[in-house]
């Protein structure tokens, strides 16, 4: 009866175990990559983390971009004018992953030139990638479409926005309070809805 007993309980042991590590690994081959400037696409970057686990990784440039508005907007619009990468100081060992969220304001309507550096930068051949935004209420744009254009041979799921600062204004971060909690039910929802949460 013992032994059958004990056969039993190392039973349970080995499937809570199993499923325990199993969460574990899942967790593990989750990036979150986000490009971030007033902070508001890493709230929600940090939120899909809170979600679905996972590494957080800020891009971040070998050279930044200017503090000062005028400037940066006047550097970006050359970029995308001349199809300039700028070179990333982040980085990522991609082949730990199997799922890839990407996360990035929206410049100019386009996607920012960073994250396109990162997306021609790796291979995400065969992942799964998932993009998310934040703007100034003009929506995506061609953000969107220009993600599954740089990762044509990855699964790319449904995206979400939500409007952030409007940094032109002087208005930067504002994923607090009940923004920050409209947003965290937002993001579950999707998360749901794309069936990367259950």
């Amino acid at each position: 009866m013992k032994t059958a007993i004990s056969f039993c309980l190392l039973i349970c042991f080995c499937i809570t175990s199993a499923s325990s590590t199993s969460q574990t690994t899942s967790a593990k081959k989750i990036l979150i990559v986000y490009l971030s400037r007033t902070n508001n696409t890493k709230a929600v970057a940090e939120i899909i983390q809170k979600e679905v686990g996972g590494t957080l990784v800020a891009l971040e440039l070998v050279k930044p971009y200017p503090a000062n508005y005028r400037a940066i907007v006047d550097q970006v619009v050359h970029e995308n004018e001349t199809g300039f990468l700028p070179p990333l100081k982040t980085k990522v060992d991609i082949s730990q992953y199997d799922t890839v969220f990407v996360g990035f304001p929206t410049w100019g309507m386009k996607l920012p030139p960073p994250m396109r550096s990162f997306l021609k930068q790796h291979n995400l051949s065969g992942k799964t990638v998932i993009p998310f935004n934040t703007n100034a209420g003009y929506g995506i744009g061609s953000t969107f479409d220009t993600v599954k254009e740089l990762c044509p041979k990855s699964k790319v799921l449904e995206g979400f926005t939500t409007k952030g600062g409007i940094e032109r204004d002087g208005v930067l971060f504002v994923m607090e309070g009940e923004k920050e909690k409209e947003v965290s039910k937002d993001v579950n929802t999707w998360l749901r809805a794309i069936k990367i949460v259950k």
